[in-house]
């Protein structure tokens, strides 16, 4: 189901709890929600439809990836970026790094590892740091 953005600062500025096999659901909304923002969105967190769970969805490209629970492990090569966000206004400056391994459960509650670079890397940061109620 496509949700409303959350715009709401103190309640993307809290922490997300883990998600579950119940919250599988979360998902799916926001692959819908996703869908429906696609012209200017790239990536959500559960929180920016007003979800306080550690779920998350990427764009790869040709691919929408949904990650729950998701770790990042590893991150090397530091770069200073301009990010913008459906749930905010304008545009901030943030570090990132160039690449990144996360490991994360699938909607079929399996656990993955995957390594991201460059862009596809960059919207993941982004997200994971929505899930710890970073603010850029």
């Amino acid at each position: 189901m496509v949700k409303p953005i959350m715009k709401d600062i103190f309640f993307l500025s809290q922490k997300s709890e883990e998600s579950t096999k119940e919250d599988l659901q979360i998902g799916k909304d926001l692959e819908d929600t996703l869908e429906a923002n696609r012209e200017g969105c790239v990536g959500m967190a559960a929180n920016m439809i007003g979800v306080r769970k550690r779920v998350i969805i990427v764009n790869m490209g040709f691919v929408d990836i949904v990650m729950f629970n998701p770790v990042l492990l590893k991150k090397d090569t530091p770069y200073e970026t301009e990010e913008g966000c459906l749930s905010l206004v304008g545009v901030r400056k943030t570090t990132r790094y160039q690449n990144i391994e996360v490991e994360y459960f699938d909607k079929n509650w399996n656990k993955k590892r995957i390594k991201l670079s460059g862009w596809e890397a960059q919207i993941c940061q982004h997200e994971l740091d929505h899930l710890e109620g970073i603010i850029i």
